[in-house]
């Protein structure tokens, strides 16, 4: 199944933008506080980017496992949610 996914495709082309960029600040040997804050937002950029992709697995794969009435495959839309949180935990 494809979505349209031009928004996040988007984002994350700003965020390989900013990661030149910051590498471009550690050349130039920019103050460490400026380089720390466009880390910073890279971070948060990335979270949004996160977010996305999730609200889209959430909005289609997941509702699609429930729809279909299926245990199996709902069980292991659930599993996968599960496992990629853990690994967040870490």
């Amino acid at each position: 199944m494809h979505h349209d996914r031009t928004r996040t495709i988007n984002r994350l082309k700003r965020i390989e933008g900013q990661v030149r960029g910051l590498q471009q600040m550690l050349v130039d040997q920019r103050y460490c506080i400026d380089v720390l804050h466009q880390l910073q937002a890279v971070k948060a950029a990335l979270g949004k980017a996160e977010s996305e992709i999730l609200g889209e697995h959430a909005a289609h794969c997941v509702a699609e496992a429930i729809a279909s009435g299926d245990p199996a495959a709902q069980t292991a839309k659930f599993a996968e949610l599960v496992d990629l949180f853990e690994k967040v935990k870490r």
